[in-house]
């Protein structure tokens, strides 16, 4: 039997039910910010995410899956979304002396060792802001996140970490700093930490490694390198995210993993979810418009990683967020189906006009008693039945049950549809 690739998942009905609770109550607080959603392509040139996040990345080095089209130019499935968001808005004309706000969501592939929570197709809703230097847009994109946390009821699991890696000049300097204290210490560092130093030495202060956290205990610290400009920004968004009383931890290592990162970074992470506890992260990017040859432009965005988020929220809330049927449509005779499959179509549309909701209506398929029906109808996790005899067609009536009580009544479709929506 062929199995899903190593690191692809399938997410069945089920979760899928919850992955669309997630979806939907994100995207209504993004839509609630004045967010507008863009679509973006899987593949993009492989230039693009060497320049964007980084050649000497862990995910350009060792993590994409890239290939040869038929022109010889090299494609990669997109491994996150910011890059992409900015090659399309800049293509388009949509950046330059221009203010943006959007999201995208959908998946993105790195070849990383697959765990729970961490997969090779990975799903993700980013939110970008283009066009604002000030620290508010930073505590909007913050705000933001905690909007969408207290909508899936899971406020209280996760917790905010805040820093500013300065301006570009500022990193580079710490870069050097942390390189000269680090080189003597190679042979102690663990193995991944090793092959970072001479690419990307800053992702060694978040090394998850004991023995190597030991070491970095006196090794320079990034505040002290930070710019006057870059600490009064981040000073700033402190303060605001103060009055909005938006509780945050400084987190001195946390730098991110993207080349592409200035000033403000920040990540949502929980305790729930063993190793794989950031749920959310994002920061400011002010240089990575000029580096993909537009204009300098102000940046800074999130992304939220749906497979983490689930997770959590199953966590939280494990029943069911939903059933996948509301009401079950039950019909007495065989010829009686197309007529069942026609009233299944009209009571749809009359719910949708009059509850202002889209009703989950299923048709019984495959034929049977109404006893038999009625035992598929219980199994669907259905609210309400809907029985269509020869009685009830022949006097433009059906007869609504009640699957929880017993109780049932015959009455007309309108009837049966306001009783449907009284609940």
């Amino acid at each position: 039997m062929v199995q899903a690739v190593r690191g692809m998942r399938d997410v069945l009905p089920q979760e899928a039910r919850r992955w669309r609770l997630i979806e939907d109550q994100v995207q209504e607080v993004l839509h609630s910010f004045a967010y507008e959603e863009i679509h973006l392509p899987l593949l993009e040139f492989t230039e693009l995410f060497a320049r964007g996040v980084g050649e000497a990345t862990d995910i350009v080095e060792k993590e994409m899956y890239s290939l040869a089209d038929r022109d010889g130019d090299s494609l990669s499935l997109r491994p996150e979304g910011t890059a992409s968001c900015v090659r399309a808005l800049q293509e388009h004309g949509l950046l330059y002396n221009q203010t943006q706000r959007v999201f995208y969501s959908g998946p993105m592939f790195r070849y990383e060792k697959p765990q729970k929570g961490r997969y090779r197709q990975f799903y993700q809703i980013g939110a970008e802001a283009f066009g604002f230097d000030g620290p508010d847009v930073d505590a909007e994109l913050i705000v933001l996140g905690a909007q969408c946390w207290d909508a899936l009821g899971i406020a209280d699991r996760v917790q905010l970490h805040i820093n500013t890696l300065g301006s570009g000049g500022a990193r580079e300097a710490y870069r050097s700093a942390l390189l000269d204290y680090l080189t003597p210490l190679a042979p102690q560092l663990d193995e991944d930490s090793q092959r970072r130093l001479n690419t990307n030495p800053l992702r060694i202060l978040d090394s998850k490694d004991p023995g190597t956290q030991l070491l970095l205990a006196d090794a320079p610290r990034l505040p002290e390198f930070v710019d006057a400009e870059s600490q009064q920004h981040f000073e700033q968004l402190q303060e605001t995210l103060t009055q909005l009383g938006i509780g945050f931890t400084c987190n001195p290592n946390l730098v991110r993993g993207l080349d592409y990162y200035t000033h403000t970074v920040f990540e949502w992470l929980t305790e729930d979810l063993g190793a794989q506890g950031a749920v959310c992260a994002g920061g400011r990017y002010n240089g990575l418009v000029e580096r993909l040859g537009g204009k300098p432009t102000a940046a800074a965005g999130f992304a939220l990683g749906l497979d983490r988020v689930a997770l959590l929220h199953e966590v939280a809330h494990p029943e069911s967020p939903a059933h996948a049927v509301d009401v079950y449509v039950c019909y007495g005779a065989a010829e009686l189906s197309a007529a069942a499959q026609e009233l299944g179509i009209r009571l749809r549309q009359a719910l949708h006009d009059q509850g202002g909701r889209t009703w989950k209506l299923r048709v019984h398929m495959g034929g049977g008693n109404f006893k038999k029906q009625l035992k598929k109808a219980n199994a669907s996790g259905a609210r309400w039945a809907i029985l269509l005899g020869q009685e009830e067609r022949a006097a433009n009536q059906v007869t609504l049950k009640d699957l929880r009580d017993g109780t049932q009544i015959t009455l007309g479709e309108g009837g049966a549809v306001s009783k449907l929506i009284e609940g």
